[in-house]
């Protein structure tokens, strides 16, 4: 038995169904080489290669620095702390939207016609994130060993007791940033993030006010210009906040699908913050605009215990700030055409691509009762867009290989790379097994 799209006319049959593994299309070929399964794996993806080049960067500045002298002495202290400020200015100005959109833009100015294996690496973009922690973990670093000079060196007190200040809550912010922690804790992790930062931000001001002996010094020096510019950047987003009106349709006890006009219709393929208490949690969606139509719509999927409350209790006014940032799928402007994999509410990211329609692109849509979770509104308008899209019902013919579907897609519509909106294990079972064939794929890897 195959299995085909639903289609808007007639209503998809009802019942559970099964289906042959030989009808999603032939098993992908093995891995091109070792070589390359090796580099496929998540523990050696872009992200953490961009940690490991921070990192060494700052080992090699470490040893010259040994050599030159420059850690010891009575200048060691601004040695020092110049190197913390540095590293702290990359980690924060990294992901500031305006460098985070002009970051995507630079990368996605390569013509199609480039060879595909640099066009490639450049749609790799968005995994920016490895500055900003290789940045955070050496900046934290190199302060205190400022803060260690300082100590013996018996600097200013005021420097030393905003100094250690800082340390706690550097430490406290690196802390609840592991892994474990954060995957947990998530709430703590962004308060902890957002409001410790702004403290460090300030405890910094006044240390540096101390050593450098007093304000008219500070403004006059390059740490007050770093420090100056660190602000400006934190700062911006929030001189956006703003709380607008909303409309929320609820096709199902799923889903949400929020629609915004305040003046603001934001470029396919970003996302917008959103809150419902702006200093205590912000959650980011992918915005869809409609061509030729203001405003735009968020699709919020149940998730957790802030989207079930959105869904249950659904509010007329929400919180935004910043700038539209760009997401993962802006990449797709670098390929002549591709594939895009989604499964559930991960519809929303891709959808404002398929109506933008900037790039040739095939889309599977893996969801349960697609009709009846997202609307049949909805659903008719992405097979306007894709008459040719494979919707798979989870309900009716159970859970597929998803490998299997994304390169058959692939293959059928000779593309040159895969984007997938996923969950995480979906998402790295399909990057990591079209990598490892030499195909180029895509897909959040949750580090923000």
């Amino acid at each position: 038995m195959t299995t085909t799209p639903l289609r808007s006319q007639p209503a998809p049959p009802a019942g559970p169904r099964t289906v042959a593994a030989s009808a999603i299309g032939d098993v992908p070929p093995p891995p091109v080489s070792a070589l390359r399964r090796i580099l496929a794996h998540p523990r050696f993806m872009h992200h953490h290669r961009l940690v490991a080049a921070v990192g060494a960067t700052n080992l090699a500045l470490l040893a010259y620095g040994l050599t030159a002298g420059w850690w010891s002495g009575p200048d060691a202290p601004d040695a020092l702390g110049s190197a913390a400020l540095a590293n702290v200015a990359l980690a924060v100005l990294v992901r500031q939207q305006y460098v985070v959109n002009l970051l995507f833009w630079l990368a996605t100015r390569a013509p199609t016609h480039w060879p595909l294996r640099v066009r490639a690496t450049l749609g790799k973009v968005y995994h920016f994130g490895g500055l900003h922690i290789g940045a955070a973990l050496a900046g934290t670093a190199w302060f205190l060993a400022q803060l260690g000079a300082l100590t013996v060196g018996d600097g200013p007190a005021g420097a030393l007791v905003t100094g250690y200040a800082v340390a706690v809550l550097l430490l406290a912010v690196v802390g609840t940033a592991l892994p474990p922690v954060r995957s947990r804790r998530h709430d703590l992790f962004e308060r902890t993030h957002r409001l410790g930062g702004w403290a460090v931000l300030l405890l910094l001001w006044v240390q540096a006010g101390f050593l450098a002996g007093g304000p008219a010094a500070l403004a006059a020096s390059p740490q007050g210009g770093v420090l100056a510019v660190l602000t400006t950047s934190i700062a911006l987003p929030w001189l956006r906040l703003r709380r607008v009106p909303v409309v929320v349709e609820r096709p199902s006890a799923h889903v949400a699908l929020v629609h915004f006009d305040h003046g603001v219709t934001p470029f396919p393929g970003s996302s917008t913050a959103v809150s419902r208490s702006p200093l205590w949690e912000w959650h980011s969606f992918a915005n869809v605009p409609t061509p030729g139509r203001p405003g735009f719509r968020l699709t919020v999927s149940r998730a957790g215990d802030w989207t079930g409350r959105f869904i249950d209790d659904a509010p007329e006014r929400v919180w935004v700030k910043g700038i539209s940032t760009a997401g993962v799928a802006n990449i797709e402007t670098l390929f002549r055409r591709v594939v895009y994999v989604a499964t559930g509410s991960g519809i929303g990211p891709v959808l404002p691509h398929l109506l933008a329609g900037q790039v040739p692109a095939r889309l599977v849509w893996v969801a349960r009762r697609h009709r009846e979770t997202f609307g049949a509104d909805l659903v008719d308008e992405i097979l306007a867009h894709q008459p040719d899209a494979l919707l798979w019902d989870t309900a009716r013919d159970g859970k597929p290989d998803m490998l299997r579907l994304a390169w058959q897609a692939y293959r059928e519509f000779d593309a040159e790379a895969v984007i997938c909106i996923s969950n995480r294990p979906l998402t790295w079972q399909v990057v990591r097994g079209m990598e490892e064939r030499g195909v180029p794929a895509y897909g959040a890897i949750w580090d923000s």
